[in-house]
């Protein structure tokens, strides 16, 4: 006579999946920490598209609030495109993941194990790259508009990860995988983008838009709360398809 599984409950169940989650992301962590591969390239790209752009803007006749919100994201965007096609990399040699899948963790771990670690590393590249977009445009920036906008980048960057750690899972094996991924990323992020600028440069202006960073910011906590279900509900018909 054989004992039958005992269904964990709710609570267990979440606590089961985090703990899971936890130890991917800490080994993350560690393997990054060795070898600083992912931060390096993401920060080093950001910084890059971020000089480019200064250089090209400088000392122009348009409004700061014009310019400078698009190339923040597009900064941004950018370096977390390249830290998401690195992202699966290790469990793709070999065929790791299908050794992390016959594991008795909960699939779900495996997604917000990696979601945290890339959105850790975007969130580390942003205390970069953003200083740098205050420095070279000369923002005028207080300590509200600096906490403001350090909530649109918080929310952003979520969504952005929740959605780019659910594509690159997808496209894990395929054999264009960093062009694939650069090209399918985008249209799912558009939002995204759209609503970080326009909170981003409401923030900008000489008298704070308030009312429209707080719509904006909204939308980002709808994105960010829709596409972490989806992609928690998909994600095993992803890996596995």
């Amino acid at each position: 006579m054989t004992a039958e599984r005992e269904e964990p409950n709710e609570e267990e169940g979440f606590g089961a999946i985090l703990r899971g989650a936890m130890v991917i992301f800490d080994k993350d962590l560690r393997t990054e920490a060795r070898t600083k591969e992912i931060l390096l390239t993401m920060g080093f790209f950001g910084l890059l598209v971020v000089l480019i752009f200064s250089m090209s803007f400088y000392r122009g006749d348009v409004p700061l609030q014009v310019i400078v919100p698009g190339i923040l994201w597009v900064a941004i965007a950018f370096a977390g495109t390249l830290g998401l096609s690195r992202a699966f990399d290790r469990e793709r040699e070999n065929d790791c993941i299908r050794a992390l899948m016959l594991s008795p963790v909960p699939r779900a771990s495996i997604y917000l194990g990696k979601l945290f670690g890339i959105l850790t590393f975007m969130l580390v590249v942003e205390l970069v790259v953003a200083p740098a977009v205050a420095f070279f445009f000369s923002l005028p920036l207080d300590v509200d508009r600096v906490l403001r906008i350090a909530a649109v980048l918080l929310l952003g960057t979520i969504g952005y990860a929740i959605v780019g750690t659910a594509l690159a899972a997808a496209l894990m094996r395929a054999h264009s995988r960093d062009v694939l991924l650069a090209i399918v990323i985008y249209p799912f992020v558009v939002p995204v983008m759209i609503a970080g600028v326009k909170a981003t440069a409401a923030m900008l202006e000489s008298r704070p838009l308030v009312d429209d960073y707080k719509l904006w910011l909204a939308f980002l906590v709808f994105f960010d709360s829709v596409f972490l279900v989806l992609s928690l509900w998909t994600f095993e018909s992803l890996l596995l398809d």
